[in-house]
């Protein structure tokens, strides 16, 4: 089930907020909240939702808090009619400083009710929670984005940097539409930037609130799918054969879940696991420094592993995904 925690709802770590515009969290979280409730309510999956309908939304909310039609994009392919994607600019004071881009994706993964305890399309708070498909990914960075941009344009506040909103479809079914892609290979004039804001890192904070740390994250390793199929002849169930294609791939199957890469560092993970290890304590912190030795303490190793975010940090990893069988 896709929760996210009720945190701090405002930009400023990353914007610089300025006092012009900024707002205590209590005054500007109605105002949030209903913006977020409005894009996790919409159904943006591939096979029965529409990226477009929750583009369209945020582009009126931008409109209603006074950024002109000229500064807002609705790109829809014409080959994806639901696939919209929505780019927005919002000039800055400075013509020599380079542009941000805030980007995130607005579609998300399917998501059956039955197999949710509430519905998933119902943005439900319990417990300091919220509920329901893209509270965290990624509709909660993209509503923050939006927020953002309205409440700057509300108050007459503007930033140095010119910024762009990219809110695109497609990033978790990529081999169908990707929209990113497609503003790259179209409208690239749209999104070009010096720097941009994505997902993939995270900060902590502690019980009282306070931020521990915020990533940023370098690098990313890339991805390749493999398909292992298994064919024979069989036979009925009555008259069984030792070589059956189930129990070949089963085999298969076991000496891939058997199998670990060998675990390796770059400057950038070492970093990590040191300055991590400042702000963990225990065997956690110990661990942490153990497995910067060379060789890594293997016993170390193997409880650092055991968190799957470590993990897969530490090397290539593989996993099966998905099976079909007959």
């Amino acid at each position: 089930m896709s929760s996210l925690r009720v945190t701090a709802l405002v930009l400023g770590i990353c914007l610089h907020t300025a006092s012009a515009w900024s707002e205590s969290l209590s005054a500007s979280e109605p105002q949030f909240r209903d913006l977020y409730r409005q894009l996790v309510e919409i159904n943006t999956t591939l096979s029965g939702g529409s990226c477009t309908e929750a583009a369209t939304a945020m582009a009126t909310r931008l409109r209603s808090a006074g950024i002109p039609d000229s500064d807002i994009h609705l790109i829809v392919p014409a080959d994806w009619p639901k696939q919209g994607n929505l780019v927005a600019t919002y000039p800055g004071t400075s013509a020599d400083a380079g542009a941000l881009l805030l980007l995130a994706h607005i579609d998300v993964v399917e998501a059956n009710p039955e197999d949710w305890e509430r519905d998933p399309f119902t943005l439900i708070e319990e417990d300091g929670f919220f509920f329901a498909r893209g509270t965290a990914d990624d509709k909660a960075m993209a509503a923050i984005f939006v927020d953002t941009l309205t409440r700057m344009s509300q108050s007459g506040y503007r930033p140095q940097r010119t910024i762009k909103l990219a809110l695109t479809c497609g990033e978790e079914t990529p081999n169908t539409f990707n929209g990113v892609s497609y503003l790259l290979q179209h409208h690239r004039d749209l999104i070009d930037a010096d720097f941009a804001l994505n997902e993939g890192a995270w900060g902590v904070i502690d019980s009282e609130g306070r931020p521990l740390y915020h990533g940023v994250q370098a690098g990313e390793k890339t991805y390749q799918d493999y398909r292992l199929e298994i064919r024979n002849p069989g036979g009925h169930s009555s008259r069984p054969v030792r070589d059956n294609a189930i129990y070949r791939l089963s085999a298969a199957l076991g000496r891939v879940a058997a199998h670990s890469f060998p675990v390796q560092f770059n400057d950038t993970t070492r970093t990590y696991f040191k300055r991590m290890s400042a702000m963990s304590s225990g065997q956690v912190a110990a661990d942490m420094l153990a497995i910067l030795g060379t060789p890594p303490d293997p016993d170390a190793l193997a409880r650092i592993s055991e968190n799957p975010g470590f993990n897969a940090i530490l090397h290539t990893t593989c996993v099966a995904t998905m099976l079909e069988a007959g």
